[in-house]
């Protein structure tokens, strides 16, 4: 028996990608270098020493991908901005040919009945702040609120959802305890994440006094739902640390203008952390989000074998892959039960936001083609199951008001390079051909149907 999963009226189907990834002309037009480009150049941590020197050369090929978008039929396109495109040392001066690439990309969609929707910061910090301190600076903050008004001032009559970061558990906590930047460095990764959430709160009151504030401005959080392996105590205590650290350090700040009390007495004496200043957490509280943006591919499983294992960043994440469990080529498990519970749970305990699902996808090895389509059945089967828990999920009252699958096309995916393929459009590097896979004439019918059958 056919079951057919209809969504509500005006839900918002599109697709998204971020400037690194994408762009290329990493040196073209006045940009200036971000640390991505340094991490490419200067270290050994890309796969295949890879750079996103050109990657899909979206700056000089727009057009045709707004082009591939529109025959898609998709809505909305979620992409971010270079800021080292627009202020080549991440302050001062504007650059008019950063500023004018964005002026047309925008204005390509529009011509296209392709809402736009503009992640201010997706990774790529211009190198001259990472020198004075990156993100664990306050002066880096306020060159981003003075970078985010700009855009708010110069895009806000035709962009109408706005996103302040991209992940900020990545950026920040994440690249720091990997020594990404630098050293590994835990304490510098915390510290980054609380100015992080200044600066968010920061560009929300900014956008709210700007002279298009008719818009809605949220967040893109990286989440996963937590499960134990056993029903052990101490399995059970490991859930509670790496829930509290991965999710709740990011989702209260910004949905209950508080930080997590659990984790605050985890980190502050260990790793010397400050007191939240009180100027903080009173930004956040007049400043809350119009949407909460979700990033979600998988479910996180952990257990604890001994007590000591039992702190912030205790090493007890399940990465063994488990016989009869589903991975991906990423070795994520496909846990579209995590997707439905995540989304239950943040209705639940943060008081029912707006929610856009700002990533969702996979990656496969897409080699199996048959009269020149990529036949990526097992993406497809990927996205019917979290899309099936997303519908379930809006049944039971979830407030979700779109889904952006990750990616557009296949891209530079950091420090993986071009090795992992995400995309519904594939992308011969070499000659930048554009190939449609099964996917994407999957995902066109999806949003044309506003449903999809199983």
């Amino acid at each position: 028996m056919v079951k057919e999963f209809k969504f509500p009226d005006g839900f918002l189907w599109g697709a998204a990608t971020s400037s690194y990834q994408i762009e290329g002309a990493w040196n073209e037009d006045g940009k200036g270098e971000n640390v991505w480009d340094q991490i490419c150049h200067n270290t050994k941590k890309v796969q295949n020493s890879d750079t996103g020197d050109t990657a899909c050369d979206h700056y000089h090929r727009y057009k045709e991908d707004i082009q591939l978008m529109s025959e898609l039929g998709h809505k909305a396109y979620r992409f971010s901005v270079s800021w080292p495109r627009i202020f080549p040392s991440g302050k001062g001066t504007a650059n008019n040919k950063g500023i004018n690439f964005y002026d047309n990309l925008i204005n390509e969609l529009l011509a296209n009945g392709i809402e736009p929707v503009l992640t201010l910061y997706h990774w790529d910090l211009p190198v001259s702040l990472q020198k004075i301190g990156g993100w664990e600076s306050r002066e880096v903050v306020e060159a981003y609120v003075n970078y985010a008004s700009f855009m708010f001032d110069h895009y806000g009559d035709r962009v109408k959802k706005w996103i302040t970061f991209n992940e900020p558990l990545v950026f920040t906590i994440w690249f720091y305890s990997r020594g990404l930047y630098n050293k590994r460095d835990v304490r510098g990764g915390l510290i980054s994440s609380i100015n992080v959430n200044a600066a968010h709160a920061k560009a929300v009151e900014i956008y709210h006094q700007s002279k298009n504030p008719d818009g809605l401005i949220g967040i893109s959080l990286n989440l996963s739902h937590v499960y134990p392996e056993s029903d052990s105590e101490l399995d059970k205590k490991a859930v509670i640390y790496t829930d509290g650290i991965y999710n709740r350090w990011f989702l209260d700040p910004v949905l209950k203008a508080s930080y997590p009390n659990d984790i605050l007495e985890l980190i502050e004496k260990p790793y010397n952390i400050p007191k939240i200043p009180k100027n903080d957490i009173e930004l956040l509280e007049n400043n809350p989000i119009d949407f909460l943006g979700i990033n979600n591919y998988s479910c996180t499983r952990v257990s604890a074998k001994k007590e000591k294992d039992l702190t912030l960043l205790g090493n007890f994440s399940k990465t063994n892959k488990v016989k009869g469990r589903e991975y991906s080529e990423m070795g994520w498990e496909v846990c579209p039960k995590g997707f439905y519970d995540l989304l239950m749970r943040i209705d639940e305990d943060y008081d029912h936001p707006m929610i856009y699902i700002t990533e969702n996808g996979v990656a496969y090895k897409d080699d199996k083609i048959i009269n020149g389509i990529i036949q990526d059945d097992d993406r497809i089967y990927y996205i019917k199951r979290y899309l099936e828990a997303a519908y379930q999920a809006i049944k039971k009252g979830v407030n979700l008001k779109g889904y952006f699958v990750w990616s557009l096309m296949d891209n530079f995916e950091w420090i993986y390079g071009y090795s992992k393929k995400f995309g519904l459009i594939h992308i011969n590097f070499e000659s930048q051909k554009r190939t449609w896979k099964k996917s994407a004439y999957w995902y066109r019918d999806v949003i044309k149907a506003n449903s999809f059958n199983i």
